[in-house]
């Protein structure tokens, strides 16, 4: 079926070339894929520690590439990081602070309320893929969006052409043909028709994306790669299951063989983008980012109690937490003439930071707004010398809502210092990262000075960006 599933992307490419934003083909600029995963912890890498997951790609790409051991998600949650990538700008400060499908819904029977923010990334919203677009980049966007509806899907913001996207989260199955109950509904990945039974979505959305690389001649592209997987639902190849359920024992720290085929797959199909960049003869003019969303689920999966889907080992919880293991994500970059081969860095930086950068990167000089030049920073300084000073002295997050590793709260981090607070109770926990990475032990008794000045920083960060807070929910019979 190759053929026949080519032919949809041969349309879309179609489409481009008749397109009138078509502009004069500009081939010094360098080439920018960015590949997102979903849900995948910063322990989930060989290359990051990991003990039973496989990833000889990845780990290749970082031996190439430059490794941050202190990236962080601007959210501990899918949509808000999305956003504050495309757009450079805090969550908070977008309003967009869970996901799409919970924004205008809050829970009404916990102790806070949290509040209603946006689904829908803003129309306004100069979005990476305008500015680069702008410079006569191509500009393609293939699989998850969860960003919007059909009005406000990859093509009103910027996107030449989209494959895959939807404004779900989720997909219900990984599985040909993509669609089926899932999540309390019926759901589908639209574009990718023309399949057979067993094939896997991570594997037909990498199709679409080496098409893209092969078809876009001269002119630099920007394909944003934005995978579904690792997110539930927990699935995989059969063979791929077999082979990590035989290589369990009790003194591993992941346990989740579905899980570790699930980011074999995903590493498989890194290896074939890169492949795909060697084979068109353009590695030394592309800039490959590779990064995740946000922490490692750690919950059980609801089909299989009990089972954990990863740990983040050795940090602290997980996905919708503000702990490290919610926050911290893998993040490995490969810029040609600027990255040095095999380096690493552990200077503190946050995904909203990849808007100003990589436009830097792109050799353009787009106008940023305030809130873009507040929010985010280049790291182009530390990918050519990754030991010289962080771009910034503090990082900020909110997260005003409810999740099972969480309740409504908001952290700082300034140099080693982490302060998370929390809403339902006005309690703080104060943290040494340089000597408890895991945060096993609470400082907020040993040094009062320190809760109140960080407490401080991070109230008046809050009311600066128009942050949205819980409110206290009268009707509640909670205590």
């Amino acid at each position: 079926m190759p053929q026949m599933r080519s032919g949809t992307i041969a349309l879309a490419v179609l489409c481009v070339a008749l397109s009138p934003l078509m502009l004069q083909a500009q081939p010094n600029r360098p080439n920018i894929i960015l590949v997102l995963a979903d849900d995948l912890g910063w322990a989930d890498l060989a290359c990051y520690g990991a003990d039973l997951h496989e990833t000889p790609h990845l780990d290749r790409l970082a031996r190439a590439s430059l490794r941050f051991t202190h990236a962080y998600a601007p959210a501990p949650v899918c949509t808000p990081t999305r956003a504050a990538i495309l757009t450079g700008k805090h969550p908070a400060r977008l309003h967009m602070t869970i996901w799409r499908e919970a924004a205008a819904h809050p829970p009404g029977d916990r102790q806070l309320l949290p509040p209603v923010v946006r689904g829908d990334l803003a129309f306004q919203e100069t979005t990476l893929a305008e500015a680069l677009a702008a410079q006569g980049y191509l500009t393609a966007h293939v699989g998850k969006w969860h960003l919007g509806d059909a009005s406000g899907f990859p093509e009103a913001h910027g996107f030449e052409f989209h494959v895959g996207g939807n404004h779900w989260g989720a997909p219900a199955t990984h599985f040909f043909p993509f669609r089926g109950e899932g999540f309390g509904e019926k759901r589908y990945v639209p574009g990718l028709p023309w399949g057979k039974p067993g094939d896997y979505l991570a594997d037909r959305l990498t199709d679409v994306a080496v098409d893209v690389i092969q078809r876009a001649g001269e002119r630099p592209f920007f394909l944003n790669l934005w995978h579904y997987g690792v997110h539930t639902p927990i699935e995989a190849p059969a063979d791929a299951i077999a082979h990590f359920a035989g290589k369990l024992t009790p003194a591993l720290q992941h346990q989740n063989a579905k899980y570790a085929a699930m980011v074999k797959n995903l590493d498989d199909n890194v290896g074939r983008l890169l492949a795909a960049v060697d084979q068109a003869g353009i590695a030394d003019r592309t800039i490959l980012v590779f990064a995740s969303d946000n922490g490692g689920y750690v919950n059980p999966w609801s089909r299989e109690p009990g089972v954990p889907v990863t740990s983040n080992h050795p940090l602290r919880s997980g996905k919708g937490s503000l702990y490290e293991g919610g926050l911290r994500v893998p993040l490995i970059v490969r810029a040609p003439g600027v990255t040095g081969a095999g380096t690493t860095c552990d200077r503190p930086v946050v995904l909203t930071d990849l808007y100003r950068t990589l436009l830097e990167l792109a050799g353009g000089a787009p106008a940023l707004d305030a809130a873009q030049q507040a929010d985010g920073r280049s790291i182009v300084g530390l990918l050519r010398e990754p030991q010289s000073a962080a771009p910034r002295e503090v990082l900020y997050w909110h997260y005003p809502h409810y999740y099972p590793t969480n309740t409504p709260s908001s952290a700082i981090r300034r140099g080693d210092w982490k302060l998370i607070e929390y809403y339902e109770d006005d309690r703080a926990e104060l943290y040494n990262l340089a000597a408890d990475q895991g945060e096993a032990h609470d400082l907020t008794a040993q040094q009062p000075d320190q809760v109140a000045a960080l407490r401080t920083e991070l109230r008046q960060w809050l009311a600066e960006v128009g942050a949205q807070l819980p409110a206290r929910n009268e009707s509640s019979n909670r205590e």
